[in-house]
């Protein structure tokens, strides 16, 4: 089956979802599509699995994904390309490059926007700071304070597209470093509570930049069972407002298609990972119609 027609029938398979207060009856007939493609803890696999890799046998690659990711584009012009941190650490890529050949990578694939993961500090904050000449994309977390580090100034909290009309607000989240980096490689990294964060951003991004799309590009990890006080994506969900799309890292979750999470009014927040390894490819399509009213399918690819 060609490639092209795979993603075709992906999608198909997947339910609108509708996103705001208005139902799926009020579209028009030719409504404005923004696609949100993404990945997650990739952890420096530049190379696809090998035939004898078990599990993962001949999946992933960032060749690979290349091509998936330009096949899309030509289908859509109105996308972005999102990643939701852990670029670094878990082949020999990483101990020899330094994060200098994921960030050369990622540039030529185009992503739009990433945010930082706990292993991005595994070099220490000024190994990070190092390759970010390499990285032809900003960087985005509203909850960690650079500000008496060496990154202060190096990430935003948000940035915002316009794609097709569309404004689109895009905000980050990291996990709690304590327990997780040792304090001589984040240095004086402060660690703020995403949730209030959150709140933070989304009323910036509705009221103040008028942002049709809000999304959350997330590194707390999906959901953690044994514990109701770590904040997780769902948790997270379900404790704010306006936003649209979390898009989660950390957990190495694979879900087949995105979750639906009632936030804290009783609206539908998206919440999506792709496992880890660059073996799946996340699309979530947001269809808007000349009201703007939105709703949105989404479908994990394998790569």
């Amino acid at each position: 089956m060609k490639r092209r027609l795979f993603i075709q029938k992906s999608a198909a398979a997947t339910a609108l979802v509708s996103l705001g207060s208005m139902g799926l009856q009020s579209f028009s007939s030719n409504p404005k599509k923004i696609t949100i493609l993404h990945t997650n803890d990739v952890h420096s696999h530049i190379d696809a699995f090998g035939p004898e890799d078990g599990r993962n046998a001949n999946q992933g690659g960032v060749a690979r994904r290349a091509n998936l990711i330009n096949s899309i584009r030509e289908e859509n012009p109105n996308t972005l390309l999102l990643d939701a941190g852990d670029i670094f650490q878990g082949t020999p890529y990483f101990n020899y490059y330094g994060g200098e050949l994921e960030f050369k990578l990622m540039s030529m694939l185009k992503y739009d926007l990433a945010t930082i993961g706990n292993h991005d500090f595994d070099n220490g904050i000024d190994g990070l700071y190092a390759q970010l000449p390499h990285a032809k994309f900003n960087f985005v977390s509203a909850n960690y304070d650079f500000s008496n580090t060496i990154m202060d100034g190096q990430v935003k909290p948000y940035q915002t597209f316009v794609k097709d009309g569309i404004k689109i607000g895009v905000f980050g989240l990291g996990i709690e470093l304590d327990g997780l980096v040792d304090s001589a490689l984040s240095k004086e990294t402060k660690y703020l509570d995403p949730i209030e964060r959150s709140q933070d951003m989304t009323r910036i991004l509705k009221e103040d930049e008028q942002c049709q799309l809000i999304i959350c590009l997330s590194h707390l990890g999906y959901h953690y069972r044994d514990s109701e006080v770590k904040i997780d994506d769902l948790k997270l969900a379900k404790a704010t407002q306006d936003i649209d799309l979390i898009i989660g890292g950390h957990t190495h979750t694979f879900l087949k298609k995105p979750t639906v999470v009632k936030n804290k009014i009783g609206l539908n927040t998206l919440v999506n990972q792709v496992g880890c390894y660059g073996i799946n490819l996340g699309k979530i399509d947001f269809y808007f119609d000349d009201r703007h009213n939105k709703s949105a399918d989404g479908v994990s690819i394998l790569v």
